[in-house]
């Protein structure tokens, strides 16, 4: 892993999703890598720390986390706009080539089988936790997260600091028909420290 690419403890790792962002859903199974967008994610649980994604029956990345009972949430940044996007709107049925073709470099953490995406602000790794009815019914996915890592230009002593890292860090917030808003400014209520 690159130097600034920090472990976040597991505890803390619901800060990581609690903003809202639209992830990046990546999976492997059978030696088949994918990347989705997603942008219904979020935290779920603290301890151990559990995240929830809806993943339609139609995306290739389903069957990969359905088989391999892992897969990985990434925070994507404002200068991946254009690869999440292209990543969310590309099927690997369609187009088998489409990581490479748009320019996804994946890369690995120790002991856990699944790609990460370079480049992004934040990473959870997740082991699967099968609820056949929420999957079928509703497209839901339960995951533990098992590993969670943080670039420290961003996130670092367990907060996102958004407005020291510059506008490139910003984390993306999908609305709809390839629009989406950067996070804005920190604000913080009175009388908290």
């Amino acid at each position: 892993m690159e130097p600034h690419i920090a472990p976040v403890e597991l505890a803390k790792a619901y800060r990581l999703l609690n903003h809202g962002p639209t992830v990046l859903v990546s999976a492997r199974h059978g030696g088949v890598d994918n990347v989705m967008a997603a942008a219904w994610a979020c935290a779920l649980d603290f301890s151990p720390p559990k995240v929830t994604v809806v993943l339609d029956k139609a995306a290739q990345t389903r069957a990969l986390v359905e088989n391999s009972g892992r897969f990985v949430l990434q925070v994507p940044n404002a200068a991946q706009l254009d690869l999440v996007h292209a990543v969310g709107t590309h099927s690997l049925a369609d187009d088998p080539d489409k990581l490479a073709r748009f320019g996804v470099e994946l890369f690995a953490a120790d002991g856990f089988d699944a790609p990460l995406v370079a480049g992004c602000s934040a990473w959870l790794a997740c082991r699967l936790i099968p609820e056949p009815h929420n999957q079928d019914a509703y497209d839901l996915f339960i995951g533990e997260v098992v590993g969670a890592w943080a670039d420290t230009r961003v996130f670092r002593d367990g907060h996102w600091q958004f407005e020291d890292a510059g506008p490139r860090w910003r984390s993306l917030h999908y609305i709809a028909g390839g629009q989406f808003y950067a996070i804005g400014e920190s604000l913080q209520a009175r009388g908290v420290s």
